[in-house]
């Protein structure tokens, strides 16, 4: 199995020096560069093409969000997940208005980092359906076509709604008594058919139609 490639981007020596600590101690992360700035993390991600950046959001000059957002516009496949100390929601809301996938918190225990940047490596990041609804109220409405959701099996609206509820690939892949490849196949189908990017997304387009599955 290949190593998720990842470059920290943190302001404190210190800061980075942890997060390097935590991530070493996971096979499955190669920490491939660290920056400090906006500009290192742009010269950085062109140079090594990481699969993961880990991005502070109190930065001097530019800060995290900023530099998130420029990041993902030169480099749209890139997942950023931001890393901070504090657990103010607004900063997770603007994080993912600049395009970052994941939010961490930087006193979890390092084996919650292990788990939660992997699912956001694969696009298997689950959700918990207060932090849907939450986004779901705080955002502007989606820009989905409204006649693209006919184009849905009763399978992919029943496996949209579960993603809604917060549920992981193998969480739905049990409930439904399927393969998590099915599940994976099913998830591409319905982001193609939706033209939609990520699960946030969806999670939010499953609330906007009721199609949130019961129990």
């Amino acid at each position: 199995m290949s190593k998720f490639r990842v470059l920290i981007v943190d302001d404190s020596e210190l800061a980075r020096a942890g997060i390097r600590m935590i991530l070493e101690s996971d096979p499955a992360f190669e920490i491939v560069a660290e920056g400090s700035n906006c500009e290192e993390a742009l010269a950085l991600s062109e140079r090594w093409m990481p699969d993961l950046i880990l991005m502070d959001i109190q930065m001097p000059g530019i800060d995290g969000l900023e530099t998130t957002r420029r990041l993902k516009e030169k480099y749209p496949y890139v997942k950023v997940v931001m890393v901070t100390v504090s657990d103010d929601i607004s900063h997770l809301f603007d994080a993912l208005k600049k395009g970052a996938q994941g939010y961490l918190l930087k006193n979890l225990k390092p084996e919650a980092w292990h788990e939660y940047l992997k699912a956001i490596a694969v696009d298997e990041a689950p959700m918990t359906r207060e932090l849907a609804f939450r986004i779901l109220k705080e955002f502007s409405p989606m820009g989905a076509d409204e006649g693209q959701s006919d184009r849905l099996t009763g399978r992919e609206r029943e496996i949209l709604g579960l993603v809604a509820k917060g549920m992981s690939n193998k969480e739905i892949s049990s409930k439904l008594d399927i393969s998590e490849h099915t599940v994976k196949n099913h998830l591409k189908n319905i982001l193609q058919k939706l033209q939609l990017e990520n699960r946030v997304q969806l999670a939010r387009y499953a609330y906007e139609k009721s199609w949130l599955v019961k129990g």
